[in-house]
């Protein structure tokens, strides 16, 4: 630590903490719940804090909603990006990939299931999320291009392929998991199916 850097305030910490909880709190909510069901009083409320204390910390129920989702997509690209550092192959990304999406299945479910009716900054978000992890995605299947595992093929199919798959089991989660998680069911025999599609024949 450098001379002129300060350690933080035990205020300071638990300003920090309160804000943690709160952003954890409101991902359990809104995949529980929606994000059209779940108000800021109903985060207060799970939370043990007071309502004041939610917009003392982000101001609008817009604000809480877009950090909440930048957060999930800071942890999901976080690994696809210490990955993509080591030159993994495509099959390890992708597992990566559903294993985050595992880790918060809910409130991914959510996402997709209601992407469209959020409000457009938290809208333009997720779509950054999805910017940032087809750019991960992207490198891993570029490599296993020019080494010929895997067919050419232009880098929006092969990313949307992969994601329109995912989403579509999830959405039907009622269908194909009913009271379970999708993905921890199915996520291995998509991944399979995915690297068989785009295997170079």
């Amino acid at each position: 630590m450098s001379s002129d850097t300060k350690p933080k305030s035990l205020r300071q910490i638990q300003k920090e903490q309160t804000r943690e909880l709160l952003i954890e709190t409101a991902i359990e909510e809104y995949g529980r719940h929606g994000f059209l069901s779940v108000t800021t009083a109903d985060i207060a409320k799970a939370s043990g804090f007071s309502h004041g204390t939610v917009f003392a910390h982000f101001g609008t129920q817009e604000a809480l909603l877009e950090t909440v989702i930048e957060v999930f997509g800071l942890r999901i690209s976080r690994r696809l990006h210490e990955l993509a550092a080591t030159r993994v192959g495509l099959r390890d990304v992708l597992c990566a990939h559903l294993e985050g999406l595992m880790e918060y299945e809910p409130f991914y479910t959510r996402l997709v299931t209601e992407g469209r009716l959020l409000p457009e900054s938290a809208r333009h978000t997720l779509i950054a999320i999805h910017s940032t992890i087809s750019h991960h995605i992207g490198q891993a299947a570029e490599i296993e291009i020019q080494a010929g595992t895997i067919g050419p093929m232009p880098m929006h199919l092969l990313y949307n392929t992969w994601i329109g798959l995912i989403h579509y089991y999830l959405v039907n989660n009622d269908l194909f998991a009913p009271g379970e998680s999708v993905l921890e069911r199915y996520g291995i025999e998509l991944l399979d199916h995915f690297m068989h599609l785009v295997q170079s024949k």
